[in-house]
């Protein structure tokens, strides 16, 4: 089916930008700065990851941040409170349709999918077109996406269009995506630019490309991380800058179609930079702002409830900021009439928030508001 048929106008549409990719140059005196200060940014906020011991514990509420704000850019209406509830109420590997919205479930996939993502790497698979569609058959795998050929390359033509159906921009033809993404990995693998750089035309090249029927622009935000991480330019995988493209969103999507419109690759790397400079310094103070509530909590708890088990119930109120009370006493590790008791003990402190109360076999729901409040949007 082609445009026409179903409606929408291709006059005007920018067309992918064949042959053009890698860019012959840049103009590095615009590029030059952007790059020094975006290079700063991360490097200090890298240093933060380094010398927090426990990051994977203490920065997991931000990447499920980061799936809110991923997904809402593609009309994915969810809150971090509905993703948080909704891995309290089912077990792992058990997504159960019927106990959330479908918004709720799509975004918590993009977590789950940047999480398997991160733990493939981990174990020795490179980033590549395999690693790719494993993130995106994990991101689809169930609901509405799950009808969109997860972790299968497009087929057909697709198209980008605005709600009044003008189409803005047409993606590398489908016969041709083979030997796109070939030369999008030649240049991550053999390329010898920085990786702020290679970050930032991989990011365009990925969204020019467009290779999913669906899922592209959430895919394409996650590489962002795993590319800065597999460079070593970031220590562990949380550098998260949905926030920043969500905010800057018209200017984020029209500094892209002009690199395929004008061949203006250095405005969207000067674009890109600035965006990691200011998500930098913001990751910096909200994760420095979690670290500072930890130490201050473990001080606390350790007062308040006077057990050599105290930390145990700080890591895993700090991993999981919304739980049930079944799941705190068959998996922290505490015994279980200790864990109940750290229970009753942190209620009476207000340290924890009853989100729901327990019934016949439902257990109670608790949250942990003093992290939350530091990272809700």
């Amino acid at each position: 089916m082609t445009p026409y048929q179903v409606g929408f106008n291709l006059e005007g549409a920018v067309e992918y930008h064949y042959g053009k990719f890698p860019p012959v140059s840049l103009d590095y005196a615009k590029v030059v700065n952007p790059l020094v200060e975006a290079t700063s940014a991360l490097a200090r906020y890298d240093q933060m990851l380094k010398a927090m011991h426990n990051s994977e514990i203490l920065l997991a509420p931000m990447r499920s941040q980061e799936a809110v704000i991923s997904s809402r850019m593609e009309g994915t209406v969810s809150t971090l409170d509905e993703i948080l509830q909704y891995e309290a109420d089912h077990a792992e590997g058990q997504e159960d349709l019927s106990r959330a919205r479908s918004e709720v479930i799509e975004t918590w996939l993009y977590q789950r999918a940047l999480t398997t993502a991160q733990e493939q790497m981990e174990h020795g698979q490179p980033l590549s077109p395999y690693l790719i569609r494993a993130a995106h058959e994990k991101l689809l795998s169930v609901g509405r996406g799950a009808k969109k050929d997860p972790g299968r390359f497009k087929t057909e033509q697709n198209y980008l269009a605005d709600r009044y159906k003008k189409i803005l921009f047409v993606p590398i033809r489908p016969e041709q995506l083979h030997d796109g993404m070939d030369a999008l990995f030649k240049y991550l693998n053999e390329s010898s630019d920085t990786p702020l750089i290679k970050a930032a035309l991989s990011h365009v090249e990925f969204e020019a490309l467009h290779p999913f029927k669906d899922g592209n622009g959430r895919i394409g935000r996650m590489l962002i991380t795993l590319l800065l991480w597999s460079s070593a330019t970031i220590s562990q995988p949380h550098f998260y800058i949905s926030g920043y493209f969500e905010e800057h969103k018209d200017e984020y999507i029209d500094t892209m179609r002009h690199v395929s419109e004008t061949d203006d690759w250095t405005s969207w790397c000067v674009f890109f930079l600035h965006a990691v400079k200011a998500q930098a310094i913001r990751n910096l103070e909200v994760a420095e702002n979690i670290r500072t509530l930890y130490e201050d909590m473990k001080i606390r708890f350790i007062e308040i409830l006077g057990s050599r088990w105290s930390v145990s119930a700080l890591d895993f109120i700090f991993t999981n900021p919304i739980f049930k009370s079944n799941k705190f006493t068959t998996q922290s590790g505490i015994p279980a009439s200790t864990a109940l008791r750290f229970l009753r003990t942190l209620s009476d402190k207000q340290l924890l928030t009853t989100v729901s109360e327990a019934s016949g076999r439902r257990p109670a729901m608790y949250s942990f508001e003093p992290l939350l409040v530091l990272v809700r949007v």
